[in-house]
């Protein structure tokens, strides 16, 4: 005969059999995170994409930004990046030449504007021609750029400022800075007279005013372009690739001030 359970303990045991069937599914996959390493100079546009695509889709998108370069070497270092959004070609050209990034997913994203800026309380008055006597008019103070060595728009800086005969006297002058964002902070607290940065960084600042935009033709194609690490390739890593070319997309980063790439390039 087989041993019954006093009626009592019946509902305990229907419970413990209840939360053991329980216990004994598989666990839900976490939801994916895409990580995006992508310019300081696209913060803000950035973040906001991201929390529009998870709005509209509930896959998480991590931003990570920082200049150019550190991004690049973190990358090269084994950073775990899905998608990477350079200020400038050379990081981009890196990363290919070292096969860290899928090269079929490759494309040019944004352009931006280079500009001289100052703090919005300023009466420094330049316009950035060869007859500019901006090292003069600095004085004591210093110019605020991206480190040259590495940070894009401080690559940019310098090529300008060669192609305008005005290199030699400014380089003296110079408050080098880890990317273009602590650049654009140096010139907010005062600590630089002047900054040059890129356009959508000086929209962002009520803090510093635009005294003058470089001439396109001393300034080298200021293109940010866009892949797909090497690996990291997922449903959920092309759905942000692929959010980030749309036209949702497009009007967040045209309201950053940005210049959106026609597709294809």
């Amino acid at each position: 005969m087989i041993a019954r359970a006093p009626l009592r303990l019946r509902p305990l045991f229907g419970a413990l059999a209840w939360l053991s069937a329980v216990l004994a599914l598989p666990a839900s996959a976490p939801a994916e995170t895409v990580t995006l390493f992508a310019a300081a100079s696209t913060t803000d546009a950035v973040e906001e994409v991201a929390e529009a695509f998870a709005a509209s889709t509930g896959v998480s998108v991590r931003p990570v930004v920082a200049a150019s370069s550190t991004l690049a070497r973190q990358i090269a270092q084994g950073a775990p990046a899905d998608i990477y959004l350079s200020a400038n070609v050379r990081w981009m050209d890196y990363l290919e030449e070292e096969a860290l990034i899928d090269r079929r997913s490759r494309l040019t994203l944004l352009s931006n504007r280079l500009v001289l800026a100052a703090p919005s309380d300023s009466d420094l008055r330049v316009t950035l021609s060869p007859d500019a006597d901006l090292a003069a008019k600095l004085g004591d103070g210093r110019l605020a750029i991206g480190d040259p060595a590495h940070v894009p728009a401080g690559i940019y800086a310098q090529r300008a400022l060669e192609a305008l005969g005005l290199w030699q006297d400014i380089s003296s002058k110079l408050a080098q800075a880890a990317n273009v964002r602590a650049a654009l902070a140096l010139v907010e607290r005062g600590e630089a007279l002047a900054g040059i940065v890129y356009e959508t960084d000086a929209a962002i600042s009520k803090r510093v005013k635009v005294i003058d935009v470089f001439p396109a033709a001393v300034t080298p194609e200021i293109s940010y372009p866009l892949a797909i690490v090497a690996g990291r390739d997922s449903p959920a890593v092309r759905r942000v690739y692929d959010y980030l070319q749309s036209g949702a997309a497009a009007a967040i980063f045209r309201r950053h001030g940005f210049t959106v790439a026609p597709r294809g390039s």
